[in-house]
């Protein structure tokens, strides 16, 4: 490893201690391996060019070379509006899956993917700052020089990257969520429709509710309200085979519309995995009154 550089043993023992610290920093700024390997070479040159022997902290100090180097780099990508998210980014074959257990806790997926994908829309200098100090604990006052802005100034600029942070894993909770009870209330009716009982009672919680309004009931919906999964099961069981899934409100449910004009609609309350209650309405004013969007647009 010395790239045209002179350099002793000492040197490059010196900067390995460090080097899985640096990648988890590098990957975790610019969301690609390749470039985190990259950013971590040049600060590796640029700490075999430099006199290092009086530095105290010697973590500290390449942590900032390489932040520096990084921040460079985002501000280029920006400019060339480049994404730069691998394509292939499995947590397995990023920096610290090799068995280093601080850059390996990094790569965990508690900050896996979807972490990576908010952090990258974050702007250079408040990714930077969020970075450093919420995930690996760097000290405001020795971010801000590589900021070039005052204790202060990195301070907010991290307080607004977290914001932004929070608000984009609350939407992708919410969008795991809703694409869970898209996909119950998709098996529920594929069950109902094909009379698979076992695979209806699977996903219908042991206390299912089934509550009716008058219109379904005069159309010979089984009474107002039905509780049990057996009793439930045995309802819709090869039934519902002109339903759709749709959502109700912006809620997983389903609806039966002859013609395209909604006739019946089911409203379900999907809790942990589970269908746990379902609305049967058929009062055509309650129907006028429902936002019902098909799953696929």
């Amino acid at each position: 490893m010395n790239d045209g550089v002179d350099f002793d043993h000492d040197a490059v023992l010196r900067f390995e201690e460090h080097r899985a610290h640096l990648r988890a920093v590098a990957f975790r700024m610019l969301g690609s391996t390749g470039e985190a390997d990259d950013a971590v070479q040049e600060a590796w040159m640029r700490f075999a060019r430099t006199d290092t022997a009086a530095v105290e902290n010697l973590r500290g100090w390449l942590t900032t070379v390489v932040s520096r180097i990084c921040l460079n780099l985002l501000r280029s990508r920006r400019h060339r509006q480049e994404d730069a998210l691998d394509a292939d980014l499995p947590l397995a074959s990023a920096p610290g899956a090799g068995g280093d257990p601080e850059s390996d806790a990094v790569m965990a997926d508690s900050v896996g993917l979807a972490l990576q994908v908010v952090i990258d829309a974050l702007g250079p200098a408040e990714r930077v700052a969020f970075v450093l100090h919420d995930m690996f604990g760097v000290p405001f006052d020795r971010i801000a020089p590589v900021l070039d802005r005052t204790t202060e100034a990195t301070r907010q600029l991290a307080s607004r990257a977290r914001r932004r942070v929070r608000e984009g894993r609350d939407r992708a909770e919410a969008d795991r969520d809703a694409r869970q009870r898209r996909s119950v209330v998709e098996a529920f009716l594929a069950a109902a429709r094909e009379g698979r009982f076992e695979d209806l009672l699977a996903v219908l919680d042991p206390d299912i509710v089934v509550v009716a309004d008058e219109a379904a009931v005069a159309t010979g919906f089984s009474g107002r309200e039905v509780i049990g999964a057996a009793s439930v099961a045995a309802i819709f069981n090869g039934k519902a085979k002109a339903a759709v899934p749709v959502l109700v409100d912006g809620l997983a449910g389903a609806m039966w519309a002859p013609g395209g004009k909604p006739r019946s609609v089911l409203a379900f309350a999907v809790v942990d995995g589970k269908v746990a209650s379902i609305e049967a309405m058929n009062a055509p004013d309650t129907i006028a009154s429902l936002e019902l969007v098909p799953f696929d647009r």
